[in-house]
């Protein structure tokens, strides 16, 4: 059986003409979240050491999945405590939707190429449905419960397939999965280069029973070894920059410690996997660390 296209992609073909508007908004988010590290690092969920917009949008879908419940139990037994307490979980979804749009705002503020695209596509079908909710709690407070309904009704089914969308984009594309989760590696102390060999202030890259390994001196003298792919996005750490004990990636900006893999600021928000060093008779062996 063939396998279906994700819709995702196929909704991506149709909306070619966002790429310019979004070549003009990408720079700009960036720009002002460059400015603001703290905000960054709250919406990326660095300190969280997970994706922060994930967990949010659980509140406005499932706030306005109460709303539909309660809406449909209201038709049928003509309660008016059910449509009170559905209004109030509208309200809910509505407020909810904010800072679920502003972390999946930093998400897409680094996406490129298709990926880019499928998130807009699940931007815009999200805030159709934002407008839908807005009118049928405007629609409650003059009365029009019918046509109140309807549109929180629409609102719902355009939220289920950005969400559907939303979805596709982790799992099918791998936006902000950790990108280095496989942590393998020599769970023995394995040898990988002469201690002579490895500079001061220099980045060796080696690759080590499959894994790509970034290894460096500390500034104590002590080598240390990080995995090389970010976790963020895939970047390569070698290619990066130092800022003491401490790597930046060229990609998008993430910085983590050597010594301990761990995220100094976003938008990456998955340590780095460390390795264990030592040195005996002239050569650095490194084996996996375990978490």
């Amino acid at each position: 059986m063939p396998q279906q296209e994700m819709l995702g992609r196929r909704l991506a073909r149709r909306l070619t003409w966002l790429d310019p508007v979004e070549d003009k908004l990408q720079p700009l988010v960036r720009g002002a979240l460059r400015k603001a590290m703290p905000l960054r690092n709250f919406l990326d969920g660095t300190w969280l050491g997970a994706p922060l917009h994930p967990a949010l949008t659980d509140i406005p879908v499932g706030a306005m999945t109460t709303a539909l419940i309660l809406d449909v139990a209201g038709s049928v037994s003509g309660s008016q405590r059910c449509g009170v307490a559905a209004d109030g979980a509208l309200s809910v979804a509505v407020l909810a939707t904010l800072p679920a749009a502003l972390t999946g705002t930093s998400d897409w503020r680094d996406l490129k190429g298709e990926p880019r695209r499928v998130a807009s596509a699940h931007a815009l079908l999200n805030a159709s449905g934002l407008v839908l909710n807005i009118a049928s709690l405007v629609g409650r407070v003059r009365g029009r419960r019918r046509y109140a309904k309807a549109s929180a009704g629409a609102a719902f089914a355009l939220t289920s397939i950005a969400a559907h969308i939303g979805g596709e984009l982790s799992y099918g594309m791998g936006v902000r999965v950790n990108q280095d989760s496989a942590h393998a590696g020599p769970v023995e102390f394995t040898e990988v280069l002469a201690d002579a060999d490895l500079a001061p202030d220099e980045f060796k890259l080696l690759e080590v029973a499959g894994e790509r390994v970034l290894l460096a001196r500390s500034r104590t003298g002590d080598p240390l070894a990080i995995a090389a792919v970010c976790s963020h996005a895939g970047g390569p750490l070698e290619e990066g920059e130092r800022d003491g004990d401490r790597v930046i990636c060229p990609w998008h900006g993430s910085c983590f410690e050597m010594e301990t893999g761990e995220v100094v600021h976003g938008p990456a928000v998955f340590a780095q996997p460390r390795y264990e060093t030592r040195v005996r008779a002239g050569r650095i062996a490194i084996r996996r660390a375990e978490s």
